[in-house]
């Protein structure tokens, strides 16, 4: 029977419970202007500042069967981060539960219930660790009271342990499934009772050997991704989108897809005004009995588009639109000192400046964007791929004209996620062909193709950097302009400024000892949808700034690693702040200050381990970059070795990270390594290009990712231990930063050559 909240039963034990369950929550009380103490709403941070907040509640995610099995409940998407094994385990732990007797249930979109269910900003853990163990300790104080009324003795005397309660005292042990039904009766405790284990009582959390729920699964075929939905009488559709963001249908001739076999019918979807938001883009559907006749269906349609006013847009003569803009001055978003100046003052010889540029990025999930929906008495049901349930849920619901209440939302297991499917425009596409099919079953799939072609892509920027220096080659000012379409131009039409979310991913936030620092932000338009992508705007900023830091140390003839250290100063926490950072990733600034200390550890320990400074033959380099990205620190040594055809090799990869206490350690260096081979897929070959206003990219062989051939022969990582009293920080995109500029420090270390503009592409290739 599951644990839930009904009627208890009398006992001395049970009265005595009751009497210590009575404690009431306090509230947060403040002086008044008139020495008056009041109740004060405090600042949210963290969870308690998302939409829908943070819900520990035990009734909702966890429940104990008759037979022992326990159920928790798991409001996150997994996409291969593993958190569908590591907040249960989390509760389990807690609990005290054997893990061989417990089973994950994927939660549907229902914030009310569940709280907030946004898979993004690298925060399910640092949101839901604490919770989750607050759900599994609850839950084992209720068995617990159950065994100690059953037995009539005081609840201290018995404890949970690997699936059972026991009484040491008397030898008595009560399996958990013996316990629930009577466990279900009682009421749950409040928070004052409840105590969570400490470290050394703990058999999950923080060790490597615990089961993968979903991995035996996803080996043998028999998981659920979006687009595994089999329903009866299900239909099948492709959609032809205008190829120019912005564009409309002009015309569409029908005659030949129509004649298809499979073929069922052709929908025109009416486009959306900018901004773009989670709308679809519009354009023609092919709907068939199945994907292939949809394809081919959809190919053999005659289209006339209107390219609107992105028809022109190149982004080759865009970027020189960036590099026209960070040459000039713009409106500041740091200005401490007198930067302008100090740098007017300096001579030139003591002056650098250079720009890095770029380029658009595709998100290039493995699974691509998938969604079935199915329309019934006036409701739906939505089977997709999505990060974001509960936006799923409502732009379906605005798209269909139904009540909230009236969608459900299942969540599927996603092939990749990177923030491409936070954005549910797919499964609203879905929806409307279930209402032109009179309510039947209609899954939309989304080939390679449309997936690289209407993302939502990650911005293009030009950053540049500029800096006076002492006799001793240490900066005196610091100057770095920053031009890049911003994300809030998905949401907001004419938005034109990066956004200070955007700003406060390691651009203005650069904690370097520097007395004059300022950061100005242009004004750029943007020409297609733009949308958050793993570790967002730290790829170019971080690119940027540590790119500019080695090549500072070599104009001061100083090794990289020292120089670094130098400019970061010694140990110490610094309030975001006093660094022009209001945002700080949503967290508190008193729980999350930006720690020097924590920084300078990573750098020495990634570097102590790669053997930095270590002779290596002609052609090999090390390079060096470091980050600070989702309040997590992350440093990265890459070495490299270029081949006779100018060919990149990479030989060896050595990451250190603190986040904090790592709670699944073994999917925390998974995550790691999964971010050292994006990055570096991004930065050798990562290429978005527009041309009259289409992306010229249209799959694998022309949008190249990296190959195992290519992959680094290893990669070490070197997580810095925490406590489990220390504050989280995220993991699954801090790691990915840094490797682009490690990379590019460690070509100049082999070859002499600068790498400014990204993908590395064939620039060191062997001309003839």
């Amino acid at each position: 029977m599951s644990i839930h909240d009904t009627a208890a039963a009398h006992s001395p034990a049970r009265r005595n419970w009751l009497k210590a369950a009575g404690a009431l929550a306090g509230l947060t009380l403040v002086a008044g202007p008139s020495g008056l103490v009041m109740a004060a709403d405090a600042v949210k941070y963290g969870g308690d500042k998302m939409a829908g907040g943070v819900v520990d509640d035990t009734l909702v995610f966890l429940s104990i069967a008759a037979d022992g099995i326990v159920t928790i409940v798991v409001h996150r998407s997994e996409m291969g981060q593993g958190i569908r094994t590591s907040l249960p385990m989390v509760a389990a732990d807690e609990l005290g539960a054997d893990w061989a007797q417990v089973r994950v249930q994927q939660a549907p979109a229902d914030e009310a219930r569940y709280g907030s269910q946004d898979t993004d900003g690298s925060r399910s853990m640092r949101h839901s660790f604490r919770a989750m163990r607050h759900v599994g300790a609850t839950a084992r104080l209720m068995l617990e009271t159950a065994a100690a009324v059953r037995w009539d003795v005081p609840v201290t005397q018995v404890k949970a342990v690997n699936h059972a309660v026991v009484h040491a005292a008397s030898g008595r042990s009560l399996s958990f499934g013996a316990l629930a039904e009577e466990a279900a009766k009682l009421p749950v405790p409040p928070r004052a009772r409840i105590s969570l284990k400490t470290a050394d009582e703990l058999r999950y959390i923080g060790q490597n050997s615990t089961r993968g729920i979903d991995l035996h699964d996803i080996v043998t075929g028999n998981t659920h991704f979006g687009i595994d939905t089999r329903l009866d009488g299900m239909a099948y559709a492709v959609i032809a989108r205008p190829p120019v963001f912005g564009g409309k249908l002009k015309s569409v001739d029908k005659t030949a897809a129509l004649k298809v076999p499979g073929v069922l019918r052709i929908v025109e979807l009416a486009g959306s005004p900018p901004p773009a938001m989670f709308n679809p883009l519009g354009g023609v559907a092919v709907i068939a009995k199945n994907t292939w006749a949809a394809i081919k269906g959809r190919e053999a349609l005659v289209l006339e588009w209107d390219d609107g006013p992105n028809g022109d847009y190149d982004s080759k003569a865009f970027r020189k639109t960036l590099e026209a803009a960070v040459r000039q001055p713009a409106s500041p978003a740091r200005d401490q000192g007198k930067t302008v100046a100090t740098l007017a003052a300096a001579p030139a010889a003591r002056k650098l400046s250079a720009e890095y540029y770029l380029p658009h990025l595709a998100h290039a999930t493995m699974e691509p964007p998938a969604a079935t929906v199915r329309i019934a008495n006036g409701k739906a049901e939505v089977w997709a791929c999505v990060q974001a349930p509960q936006a799923t849920r409502s732009n379906v619901a605005k798209a269909l004209g139904l009540a909230y209440d009236d969608v459900t939302v299942h969540v599927t297991l996603l092939g990749g996620g990177f923030g491409r499917k936070s954005k549910p425009d797919f499964a609203v596409e879905a929806a409307l062909l279930s209402k032109a099919m009179d309510g039947a079953p209609v899954k939309l799939t989304w080939t390679r193709d449309d997936d690289l072609q209407h993302d939502y892509l990650h911005t293009v920027s030009v950053e540049r950097l500029e800096a006076s220096l002492d006799a001793k080659g240490m900066p005196t000012a610091w100057l770095h302009r920053t031009a890049a379409p911003t994300i809030t131009s998905t949401f907001a039409a004419g938005a034109n400024k990066q956004a200070p979310f955007e700003l406060g991913m390691s651009a203005i936030n650069v904690p370097f000892a520097i007395a004059n620092i300022r950061v100005e932000v242009p004004e750029v338009p943007a020409h297609t949808r733009i949308g958050w992508f793993r570790s967002v705007s730290n790829i170019p900023h971080a690119f940027a700034i540590q790119s500019f830091t080695a090549e500072l140390a070599h104009a001061a003839k100083k090794d990289h690693r020292d120089y670094l250290l130098a400019l970061l100063g010694p140990a110490r926490k610094i309030s975001p702040a006093d660094l022009s950072d209001a945002w700080n990733y949503g967290e508190d600034p008193a729980k999350y200050p930006v720690d020097i200390g924590r920084m300078r550890h990573v750098i020495e320990l990634a570097t102590a381990k790669a053997g930095w400074g270590r002779k290596l033959p002609k052609g090999r380099g090390l390079g060096l970059a470091v980050s600070y990205s989702f309040v997590t620190y992350v440093a990265a040594v890459i070495e490299v070795e270029i081949n006779a055809a100018g060919e990149v090799i990479v030989p060896r990869v050595d990451i250190a990270m603190d986040c904090g206490p790592q709670i699944n350690p073994d999917r925390v260096r998974s995550q790691i390594e999964g971010a050292c081979i994006m990055g570096l897929s991004l930065a050798m070959s990562g290429e978005i290009s527009f041309k009259n206003g289409r992306v010229e990219q249209s799959n694998f062989h022309d949008y190249s990712v990296l190959r195992a051939a290519d992959a680094p022969h290893v990669i070490h990582t070197h997580l810095v231990p925490g406590t489990l009293d220390m504050e989280l920080g995220g993991v699954g995109e801090p790691a990915t930063p840094p490797i682009a500029p490690a990379l590019c420090n460690a070509i100049f270390a082999a070859t002499g050559k600068r790498i400014r503009a990204l993908p590395v592409g064939m620039q060191l290739a062997k001309r003839a």
